[in-house]
């Protein structure tokens, strides 16, 4: 029967009241294949075929079900249309290619993952869940799973909490490990409940074990997410006493990567479960066989014997000790620096210092154009210098304007001194020894200004921030023996920094002791403290806290605490609920101030659509303008994880009428896309920026900074134009000094660590970086207590390749990246001078400049022998000395003539280990093919293990720590680009005294 012939449905609704089954069939069967057409005509009869499917005598009822299925989904009931496809059985194909199919296989997963939720979450049986719906959906999973579609399979076992299913798709899987890091990829980004990606995670733990070769590098970060340090312990144990170098050098590159999430607590527990290491097996193995024979002096001198010569002493006690014994000692040594994170803390030290780029200039035409009684925008300079030299321990600039700077009072000596931590950042040897001259001197309040000491401690903690241990005990004992209220304010925080997550008991009764004075400024410290110490523990010390904040007057104290609060529950998502609800309904706007960054730090990064609505709430309903603007500034941290979406949900906000809300949007978008460089955050801040607000353009400078982080002008040419607008703006004599202190810390951030860090809020393994979160979530509260902006140097991360052997030193080797050199180079170094304050700086720099050039065109010249370029070049410099921007651009153009640039610019540029690469940059690293050294896991940037394919070949090792390369390259290269390095700009500094010596006013 064709289509063509039918063209009523009233013949077979009319056969399907006859009495004969096979006459009803062939009705059914009919109207079944022509349903699409004729389903307004079937429609009022869906009685009478709903009849035919409940009549159990009747033996075609599937296909009864079945058309009034198809008749409902035309009327869009699919609700309806579901439940009569189940009931058609086997007759609903779900392998059938149609929009029919689709969508009720849609529906039928949405309504079986619901109903499996619920489920889970009301801890009920499974038995209520219609089974032929179950067989629906299994059905489809075996399909997807026979086509080959394995990603949708498995998206939908997860979504469908079919664990079972899961686990059958990735092994029937063709590439079990590229489905089992997708999987690890969908629970992190998809699965919204804790317990259940925990669930997820312990799944795909097991099944990676069960792997012929199994990933150890994700399974330990899944047990990282699990807490599971004693699974991790043994794995790293296990790949330690290997007699093969690359299990030694996978267990350290694992431990690498699990440092680089930065979760103190969990890596000392790891470490700690580890056995300690015998420091000297050899000697140690002597003594022992020595013990029963010979006395102590003897057993002493074959030490000292093996001590001067080694090769001799040990020969003898090898057959005693087991070679593979003292390798794994000395692994394990090493494995230990590796997770107490003081190995990677040193090469960023040594990277940061041997790469430093920053530009003092920049910081001199600050200073210079600073007016001194402003102590705001004093202070401000100093940060934007501890900031731009954070971790470098390039201090110049403080050096060299010390009277300038003692002329800082009170709580600015205070910040003053803090400063000194950041630069010094990560310095665990000589931290103390570096601040010992601001240290409280025994006894309370020793001989110095007390705020001075109180900055020193906290100082202490930004140096050891996350790896305290060593300084953990000095810092209770300044705390323990002062009742200087200064003191105690620096010693809460850097206790707190120090001993960050690690919920030590000790150190938070001592930190009680404090809060419980109830003096305003030592509490405030305190509450923040408490958070820091037992950050992520979700610790019913949160209680005592919420309880204490009642009791207080003081509003500081309760603004700390409630900033406390919020971070002990970071990471904790719904578990953190309760708590929430309660600091969101209180009466206090600082309390409900708290429950916004409660909800940001328990969702950070999840992107989660609840969190994201309650926020959104917050920000338009709430009294306190306080709330509405830390309401909007959370989503930040609840998106970073998508920060794309960010602008797209703040731009409405971003023009809101209230300036609280408009300052909220810029800093959501500065945090959620820090180190981006996205142009659609670029394009929202823009505006703000002239905002008619003071503090609105302080919070969308601050912001457009840390998205412009790390990308060059070559990159967006808004770079460019930001860094002049900030130029102008701390030039400006009549600029308000909100914004000014906003730009003065913007040309900090923008040139943050000398130019070599970024603000990276996860791994490259897709965790949250605890530190960075928690740095920028208290950096945020420098709206009310300004020494807190340091805590933004927690969140910075080295822009970094540094590729290590298997002795944990930098070998140098050349790999390339596959784009325009001038795409990511640094910024040119006198570019700020020049553009528009040629008139306020000395003249100095610029002869020096002009000597340079002139001296590299006499060498041209020498070579060339051609007098005319000669006399130009001096000409040219002679004029620059009078009329520095113009002619700085002409004597440019003599020098390379810009047709000559384009052609040698090439497509590629080869880099040296270890090298700065910025994250845009990492998708063109590449490793070149005939290279002495491979990593054990490719990827762009990071602390990388290299394999040395050549091992009998000597090797050249980098980060010698001896900077005295960097400086002798500066002259030679003269005004060019290439003579940045901090050294250079050290000289450019240090040279300018020297005009004036011809007048010898000695006399």
């Amino acid at each position: 029967m064709a289509a063509t012939m039918v063209s009523s449905a009233g013949a077979l609704l009319a056969m399907l009241s006859e009495n004969h089954p096979s006459l009803k069939l062939h009705a059914l069967s009919n109207l079944n294949a022509f349903a699409q057409f004729f389903w307004p005509e079937i429609s009022p009869s869906i009685p009478l075929i709903e009849s035919l499917y409940e009549d159990e005598e009747f033996s075609e009822r599937a296909l009864a079900a079945l058309v009034v299925s198809k008749v409902f989904y035309f009327l869009g009931e699919l609700n309806d249309s579901l439940s009569y496809a189940l009931g058609a059985g086997p007759l609903f194909d779900v392998s059938e290619d149609s929009d029919y199919v689709r969508t009720l296989l849609d529906k039928a997963i949405d309504e079986y993952a619901s109903l499996r939720n619920k489920v889970a979450d009301s801890n009920e049986e499974a038995s209520n869940i219609d089974p032929r719906l179950e067989a629906i959906v299994e059905k489809l999973l075996e399909k997807c799973i026979l086509d080959g579609r394995y990603q949708q399979a498995m998206g939908m076992a997860i979504e469908c909490r079919r664990l079972d299913k899961l686990e059958e798709a990735i092994m029937r899987s063709d590439n079990a490990p590229g489905c089992l890091a997708y999987c690890i990829n969908v629970s992190h980004s998809y699965v919204n409940r804790r317990e259940y990606r925990q669930e997820v995670l312990r799944l795909l733990v097991r099944v990676y074990q069960k792997l012929p070769s199994p990933d150890y590098l994700s399974i330990c970060q899944c047990l990282m997410f699990l807490d599971q340090p004693e699974v991790v312990a043994t794995i790293l144990e296990k790949r330690l006493r290997s007699e093969h170098k690359d299990d030694g050098l996978l267990a350290f590159q694992i431990a690498f990567d699990l440092v680089e999430n930065e979760h103190q607590a969990f890596l000392l527990n790891v470490r700690d479960r580890l056995p300690k290491p015998k420091s000297q097996p050899f000697e140690q193995s002597i003594a022992r066989e020595t013990e029963s024979s010979q006395t102590e002096d003897a057993a002493a001198a074959s030490t000292d014997v093996q001590m001067s010569d080694g090769a001799n002493a040990t020969s003898a006690t090898v057959s005693e000790v087991d070679p593979l014994e003292a390798t794994y000692a000395e692994r394990l040594t090493k494995i230990r620096g590796i997770l107490s994170g003081e190995t990677s803390i040193q090469l960023t030290l040594q990277f940061l210092y041997s790469h430093n780029r920053s530009d003092l200039l920049i910081l001199k035409t600050i200073k210079q154009s600073v007016e001194m009684r402003n102590s705001v925008c004093h202070s401000a300079t100093i940060y934007a210098n501890a900031i731009m030299h954070a971790g470098t321990t390039v201090d110049t600039f403080l050096r060299e304007n010390l009277d300038w700077l003692s002329r800082a009072t009170n709580w600015a000596k205070f910040s003053a001194t803090a400063g000194l931590g950041v630069i010094h950042k990560g310095h665990l040897q000589q931290g103390r020894s570096l601040m010992a001259p601001y240290l409280p001197q025994g006894g309370a309040g020793g001989g110095g200004s007390p705020y001075s000491e109180g900055g020193a401690l906290y100082a202490l903690g930004l140096i050891h921030a996350n790896h305290g241990e060593g300084i953990k005990q000095f810092l209770r004992d300044s705390l323990r023996s002062t009742n200087v209220e200064v003191i105690q304010h620096g010693a809460c925080l850097g206790l707190g920094l120090a001993a960050l997550g690690t919920a030590d008991e000790d150190v938070f009764e001592d930190i009680k002791n404090v809060l419980y004075t109830d003096s305003a400024v030592a509490g405030e410290a305190a509450g923040i403290s408490m958070g820091l110490l037992m950050v992520g523990t979700a610790s019913e010390k949160a209680g005592e806290m919420l309880a204490y904040t009642h009791e207080t007057q003081h509003e500081k104290i309760i603004r700390g605490l409630a900033l406390g609060i919020a971070l002990t529950v970071y990471g904790r998502e719904e578990e953190a609920d309760t708590l929430i609800e309660q600091m969101t309904r209180d009466q206090d706007p600082i309390l409900r101030y708290g429950g916004m960054y409660a909800l940001a730090l328990a969702y950070s990064g999840t992107a989660n659509n609840k969190a994201i609505r309650q926020l959104l709430h917050f920000a338009v309903s709430d009294v306190s303008d306080d709330v509405r603007r830390t309401a909007v500034l959370a989503l930040g941290f609840v998106l970073y994880s998508e920060p794309e979406e960010t602008p797209r949900i703040v731009s409405l906000l971003s023009e809101s009428y209230n300036p609280h809300v408009r300052y909220g949007a810029a800093l959501a978008v500065g945090i959620s896309c820090a180190g981006t460089g996205m142009s659609e955050a670029i394009s929202l801040l823009e505006p703000l920026t002239s905002d008619v607000v003071d503090f609105v353009r302080q919070g969308a400078l601050i912001a457009m900074a840390m998205v412009m982080i790390q990308t060059t002008e070559a990159m967006d040419s808004r770079v460019g134009t930001f860094r002049r607008q900030l130029e102008k703006i701390i030039l400006d004599k009549h600029e308000d000094t909100m914004s000014k202190m906003g730009a003065i810390l913007a040309s900090g951030i923008l040139d943050a660590g000398g130019r070599n860090v970024t603000i990276r809020l996860r791994s490259k393994s897709k965790h949250d970086k605890i530190t960075a979160v928690v740095g920028l979530a208290v950096f945020t509260q420098f709206w009310y207590w300004y020494p807190l902006i340091y805590f933004v140097s927690l969140a910075f991360s080295p822009t970094a390749f540094v590729g290590l052997n298997y002795d944990l030193k930098v070998p140098k080797f050349d790999f390339v990246s596959h784009s325009k050199p001038s795409l990511f180079e640094y910024p040119k170094p006198t570019s700020v001078p020049t553009a528009t304050s040629a008139v306020k700086l000395p003249t100095a720099v610029l002869s020096t400049s002009a000597k340079a050039k002139a001296r590299v065109k006499k060498e041209s010249e020498q070579k060339e022998k051609e007098k005319s370029v000669g006399s130009e070049s001096t000409s040219a410099s002679a004029a620059e000395k009078s009329k520095p921007t113009e002619k700085d651009g002409d004597s440019m153009l003599v020098d390379n003539p810009p047709e000559k640039k384009v052609e040698q610019e090439p497509s590629f540029e080869t880099l040296t280990n270890p090298a700065r690469v910025v994250p845009a940059q990492e998708k063109f690293i590449k490793f070149s093919e005939g290279s002495r050294y491979m990593p054990v896991k490719m990827a762009p940037s990071g602390f990388l293990l290299l394999k040395d394919l050549r091992p009998d070949e000597p090797e050249v090792l980098s980060l010698t720590d001896a900077p005295a390369a960097a400086a002798t390259a500066a002259p030679a290269g003269g005004s060019t680009a290439t003579a940045t390095t901090q050294q250079g700009s050290a000289m450019a500094v240090d040279d300018e005294p020297q005009p004036p010596q011809p007048f010898e006013y000695t006399s």
